[in-house]
C-alpha cells in the first residue's frame, strides 16, 4: 500500500526544503518507497478532517491504510523501522542511531528552530540583537559539541542512519546563518547530506510544488 503524507500547498519556506513534510519524503526516498502527497492550504489544516489527523493543525502527517500519524520524527521512525536502509541491524548500533533522532529533534533544534522564529517574528522589536545574540551562543554550544563528537567521520555513528537524517535537516536552517560555516566538519557533513540522490529526488519534489504554486 503506497502512503500518503500531507505538505503545504504553499511553503513558507519558498522551496528551500525547510518544511518537514521534506524529512518524510527524503526517509522515504532513502528506502524506496513509493508515496503520494496530498498538498493542504493553511485553511484546510485548521479544518475536522485534518485535525482528525494532526490535533495541532500542522504538518506533515502520515497515513497508510489504518494507520495515521504525526510528527515528522515519528513518521521517520516508524518508516526506519519497517523498511531497511536507516537503522542498523546490530542491536547496539540501532539503539545509538534512535538516540541521535531524539538528540537532532530535542537537543539540536529548538535553539535553531527559536532563532528562525525570531528573525521574522521579533526583528524590529528593541530586544532583538540581544536575543539573536543569546540564541546564537547557544546554538553555537550545540554545535561545538556536534562537531566535537562527528570528528572526521562521515556520519555519526558507523554508516548514515536516520539519526543522520534527521540531523542534517535540522542543521539545514543555519545555511546562509554563517553559524555552520565556523565548524567546517559540520558544512561538510550537512553537504555529504545534501549530495544524497533520496536527498536529491525529495528536495526536487518539494520544490516542484512550490515553483507550481508560485506560477498559479
Amino acid at each position: 500500500m503506497i502512503p500518503t503524507i500531507t505538505a503545504f500547498e504553499r511553503s513558507p519556506d519558498r522551496g528551500r526544503g525547510l518544511a518537514r513534510d521534506m524529512r518524510v519524503r527524503w526517509a522515504l526516498e532513502e528506502v524506496g518507497q513509493p508515496y503520494a502527497v496530498r498538498l493542504l492550504s493553511f485553511e484546510a489544516m485548521k479544518e475536522p478532517a485534518h485535525l482528525a489527523l494532526h490535533p495541532f493543525g500542522q504538518i506533515p502527517t502520515y497515513e497508510e491504510g489504518d494507520l495515521a500519524l504525526f510528527e515528522s520524527g515519528a513518521i521517520v521512525f516508524h518508516i526506519a523501522e519497517h523498511h531497511m536502509g536507516l537503522l542498523p541491524d546490530d542491536a547496539n548500533a540501532r539503539a545509538r542511531a534512535i538516540m541521535w533522532m531524539f538528540a537532532a529533534l530535542n537537543t539540536v533544534e529548538p535553539p535553531i528552530f527559536d532563532r528562525a522564529l525570531t528573525t521574522i517574528l521579533e526583528r524590529d522589536e528593541p530586544w532583538y540583537g540581544q536575543r539573536l545574540r543569546f540564541l546564537e551562543d547557544g546554538i553555537r554550544k550545540r554545535l561545538g559539541s556536534l562537531s566535537a563528537r562527528l570528528g572526521r567521520a562521515g556520519w555519526l555513528d558507523g554508516a548514515f542512519s536516520a539519526g543522520d537524517l534527521l540531523m542534517v535537516s535540522v542543521l539545514l536552517r543555519l545555511k546562509g546563518s554563517g553559524l555552520l560555516d565556523e565548524y567546517p566538519n559540520l558544512s561538510a557533513y550537512v553537504a555529504r547530506g545534501e549530495a544524497r540522490p533520496a536527498y536529491r529526488r525529495a528536495f526536487d519534489a518539494q520544490l516542484a510544488v512550490f515553483m507550481a504554486a508560485s506560477a498559479e
